[in-house]
């Protein structure tokens, strides 16, 4: 039985990685990737393949590049078959005065956040559209609908996110293809390690559900998505514990 194939970006750790565990239980062939983390990516692709008994195939390289997407995805194609799942989940973050940030740190942040997802988004929609199937989720943040101070660059690519998640759900609808993102609140992560524990209390208190988010929900959220109907599309969904 052919399985069906996700592509999951950033996957090596935080809430790719967890992604990619709920998807590799549900049953789907996979495809993960990373920038850096290539040991990681390779040992997280073993084991995902071992426990759950899916094909799972690490890629590392920058998906903000367009001719590294287009290996990418000539590759799955070779080896598992189109890509009907695509997660968008490739992300860093950057924390400083705007005044202070130069524009090779604001073209990186911009690349690997959004540039990222249109390149992605581009290698995948043609055979979708040809088969009138396909799930894109992209993972963004809370910070791209409200904005934080100190995060000017991180925030502007996450709202980027969120509006070309809403534009291309509206252009992709008519061929059954759903386009959501999930706009996540403080997840506990590797990314939010910079957190002092007084800082951590202090943001606890904030949040409504009393604590932060973990990767698990997100990934269970991800999953959710992609079994629903595609009548639900073009969606920004906060899961930030009544945060925002």
């Amino acid at each position: 039985m052919r399985h069906e194939v996700a592509f999951i970006t950033g996957s090596s750790r935080g809430i790719g990685r967890a992604i990619a565990e709920e998807f590799a239980r549900a049953g789907y062939a996979l495809a993960i990737n990373c920038r850096q983390s290539e040991t990681e990516l390779i040992s997280l692709a073993e084991e995902l393949k071992n426990k759950y008994r899916v094909p799972c195939l690490p890629l590392a390289g920058d998906v903000g590049d367009e001719n590294f997407v287009e290996e990418v995805f000539t590759c799955i194609e070779q080896q598992l078959g189109h890509v009907t799942v695509l997660v968008n989940n490739a992300g860093i973050s950057h924390i400083g005065l705007l005044s202070d940030m130069d524009l090779e740190t604001w073209e990186r942040i911009i690349r690997t956040n959004l540039t990222s997802v249109f390149c992605c988004c581009r290698r995948a929609i043609p055979h979708m559209v040809h088969h009138k199937y396909g799930k894109i989720i992209n993972i963004s943040s809370v910070w791209g609908i409200a904005g934080a101070s100190c995060e000017v660059a991180y925030s502007a690519s996450k709202g980027g996110v969120n509006a070309f998640t809403k534009a291309l759900a509206k252009e992709l609808a008519p061929s059954n293809i759903s386009v959501n993102a999930i706009a996540c609140g403080v997840i506990d992560t590797q990314m939010n390690q910079c957190f002092t524990e007084q800082e951590r209390a202090a943001l606890e208190e904030e949040i409504p559900a009393g604590r932060f988010g973990n990767a698990g929900e997100v990934a269970s959220l991800a999953l959710s998505l992609v079994n629903s109907s595609s009548y639900l599309t073009g969606q920004i969904i906060s899961l930030d514990g009544g945060w925002q």
